[in-house]
């Protein structure tokens, strides 16, 4: 028997589980997904399961289970079973699917934490760690930036100095797996029931991260390319461990882009620490970009606001409000469809 409490199984999941048509089914949370299985961490083990046709047929790909998510299952012999539902989401982390406009891609479920993952080398980016953070906050999970491989040498001094507006909202750790005291401290800042997920570019070391936090090899790691100088991409799938048996850990695939699917960019300016000039700009519309008495404007100016800031609040801004654009499109699009299609039905049993 496996102790799902473990993987985070509470009082308010069973409630929810209660309200299912499938209560008197198995129950277990998802470790890890392939293209059509899924493997699911139950009381009775490792089941691989598949899903219903009307699951697989009825809902979008963002609503299809992702690592994380705890679902309901029909168990049958040799440790397989066929998923019938999913218990709602809760602090998802999602990211806008490649090659779209409006398709969002479900990473993890019922995460509390993300470990924004980046090394001190040429994959140092604070333009993409704002991304990031500003995704995992609007999903209210709690995001810690990571900055691996401190043993290089860099100018910390001037790390911390371009980080500085990012520190404020979120914890930053210097780590090393040649430097066992930061990994400690990694460890120390993951609470015993935490769900925590590792997120982050290829190369930067998110698997050995793993693998020294669980003082075990559990994830596969590559050598040094010899052409690059950087580990090579060894994450292909999301991919769910226990850490200590009191927390849950998810490492997820290297991702080069990572798309905001925000809702509402008015959180922007917050999370960016541009809502105290926004308010004092003379227009409430005020865009930011060339109107006259603009605060946000004067304070790039005078050098108060960071014009690098300044710029990715623009670009986020925007790409915020097209996925919103273009999603809110979408689902009038659907709407549309599925009454046609209630239309066709009614038709035929008039006939």
């Amino acid at each position: 028997m496996m102790n799902l409490n473990n993987y985070g199984w509470n009082d308010k999941l069973n409630q929810l589980k209660q309200e299912s048509t499938y209560n008197t089914l198995s129950h277990g949370r998802v470790s890890i997904v392939h293209r059509t299985c899924y493997e699911v961490v139950s009381e009775n083990g490792l089941f691989q399961c598949e899903l219903t046709g009307n699951m697989m047929y009825g809902k979008l790909d963002s609503e299809l289970p992702c690592t994380g998510d705890w679902v309901i299952f029909q168990p049958f012999d040799d440790h397989k079973g066929i998923i019938v539902d999913m218990l709602p989401r809760e602090r998802t982390l999602y990211r806008k699917k490649n090659g779209t406009v409006a398709d969002k891609q479900a990473i993890a479920s019922y995460v509390d934490k993300a470990f924004i993952v980046q090394s001190l080398d040429d994959n140092f980016n604070v333009r993409r760690a704002e991304r990031f953070m500003v995704q995992i906050l609007e999903e209210n999970i709690k995001p810690v930036l990571v900055l691996n491989k401190a043993d290089l040498g860099l100018d910390r001094q001037k790390i911390e100095e371009q980080i500085e507006h990012i520190a404020r909202q979120m914890p930053v750790l210097f780590t090393s797996i040649h430097q066992s005291q930061t990994i400690l401290q990694l460890r120390e800042s993951i609470s015993e029931g935490e769900t925590v997920v590792f997120v982050g570019s290829s190369g930067v070391g998110k698997s050995s991260l793993v693998n020294a936090l669980c003082r075990k090899a559990v994830l596969l790691t590559s050598d040094i390319s010899l052409s690059t100088g950087k580990g090579r991409h060894t994450s292909t799938r999301r991919e769910m461990v226990l850490i200590d048996n009191s927390s849950v850990l998810i490492d997820t695939p290297g991702v080069r882009e990572f798309g905001l699917t925000i809702g509402n960019s008015d959180s922007l300016a917050e999370i960016l620490e541009i809502s105290d000039y926004v308010k004092l700009c003379r227009f409430r519309d005020c865009e930011h970009i060339n109107e006259p008495g603009c605060a946000v404007l004067e304070a790039v100016k005078s050098g108060a606001l960071d014009c690098r800031v300044y710029e990715s609040y623009l670009k986020l801004q925007r790409e915020a409000w097209y996925f919103s654009a273009s999603e809110h499109e979408k689902r009038k699009k659907n709407k549309s469809f599925s009454k046609l299609v209630d239309e066709v039905k009614k038709h035929k049993t008039n006939l």
